[in-house]
């Protein structure tokens, strides 16, 4: 029988953490050919975490806790390497805990890899639930994104991988910076599904301003190499320009410039040894068995 693990980060979000497993059990209730399995990783939570429960249509559930924080993305790296590592699996989901992975849409997630068995796929967004300003900025970063990459990035966390692919991406540097720009570069091609981004269970969003741009500057920074080639090129295209544009000519040279060393700084936080090294930051090990 297929088995597929769910894979959910938590920070101190146990009241919505609740609420999604019990949603998750109620999609997943038809597929009597799979055995779901949970792993809930906690972040080094600072609050007290509510009674966990083994909703009817897990197979098993355990929550990872971990020493210290080391932030969602980290997080999910480390679910990854310690999944593969110590799991026998066909499928790994990767879920948000806040309700913005919708988990109406695990049924065609699954439906779809059904259909191709050696393919990955993602959740494509195609519509948000966030505000004006944050949608825009979205909109941004996609663009800037494209330009400087040549990659459309337009999916997050939300996806399940199969397990060929989680073996080609569990040891790579960037995993520990970027789950969604690893696997652009890394696993081709992808299959996908039209995704709509959900509202929060409950409270505001964690992800501040300075967050959203380093998750931005992060994706981006998996194809550096690709940055600074398409940046030489800018820069050249614009000194013949010179005489048409002015003085703008030097100015987005020298914004070209300061962005490439942003993407370098960034791209420092992709450190294969921690990475590697993050089953250290493991503290214990809670199988949910009610």
């Amino acid at each position: 029988m297929r088995k597929i693990l769910i894979l959910i980060p938590v920070y101190n979000d146990w009241k919505s953490l609740n609420k999604l497993i019990e949603e998750i059990n109620e999609n997943i209730k038809n597929f009597n050919d799979i055995n779901f399995e949970c792993l809930i990783v906690n972040d080094a939570s600072t609050t007290t975490p509510l009674e966990l429960y083994k909703p009817s249509n897990f197979v098993s559930m355990e929550l990872l806790n971990m020493k210290e924080n080391k932030g969602h993305a980290r997080c999910n790296a480390f679910g990854i390497r310690y999944i593969f590592q110590n799991k026998k699996f066909d499928n790994l989901i990767l879920m948000d805990g806040d309700g913005e992975d919708r988990p109406g849409e695990i049924k065609d997630l699954v439906e779809k890899i059904k259909e191709n068995q050696n393919l990955s796929v993602v959740a494509k967004r195609i519509k948000r639930s966030e505000g004006f300003f944050f949608q825009s900025l979205y909109q941004i970063h996609k663009l800037i994104t494209l330009i400087f990459t040549g990659k459309n990035i337009n999916f997050g966390n939300y996806s399940i991988l199969t397990r060929d692919d989680v073996e080609k991406i569990h040891s790579k540097a960037s995993l520990w910076s970027s789950f969604s720009g690893t696997v652009k570069k890394n696993l081709k091609p992808l299959n996908e599904i039209n995704s709509i981004r959900g509202l929060r269970y409950f409270g505001p969003s964690q992800m501040s301003l300075f967050k959203l741009i380093i998750h931005s500057l992060s994706i981006i920074a998996v194809f550096k190499f690709n940055v600074f080639l398409r940046s030489t090129i800018m820069i050249f295209a614009l000194s013949y320009l010179n005489s048409y544009l002015g003085d703008f000519t030097i100015f987005s040279q020298i914004l070209i410039v300061i962005f490439n060393l942003l993407i370098f700084i960034i791209s420092m936080r992709e450190q294969e040894k921690d990475l590697i090294n993050s089953h250290n930051n493991l503290d214990n090990i809670k199988k949910i068995t009610h």
